[in-house]
């Protein structure tokens, strides 16, 4: 896949619904509209189950590393405000 601006290589993948190829990292693809399956991806995430930030200013959710992946503020265990 090419850039349709500047014509470079794009890293690419096929989507596993219509089999055409769309950018890497994709979410949807942009020929066919369906959500993209990543490698081991294994259904939907379970949203009841992340941890959100402490700082209750930030949207962010805490990461296995246990800091929140946008602030990179360490879980405190309080929940947010």
């Amino acid at each position: 896949m090419k850039c349709p601006h500047c014509h470079e290589a794009l890293p690419s993948l096929l989507c596993s619904e219509c089999g055409k190829e769309i950018p890497e990292k994709s979410l949807y693809c942009c020929w066919c509209g369906k959500p993209v399956k990543m490698k081991g991806e294994e259904g939907e995430i379970d949203f009841s189950q992340r941890t959100l930030c402490s700082d209750g200013n930030c949207i962010g959710v805490v990461n296995e590393k246990g800091v929140c992946h946008i602030c990179g503020k360490p879980y405190t265990g309080e929940p947010p405000i």
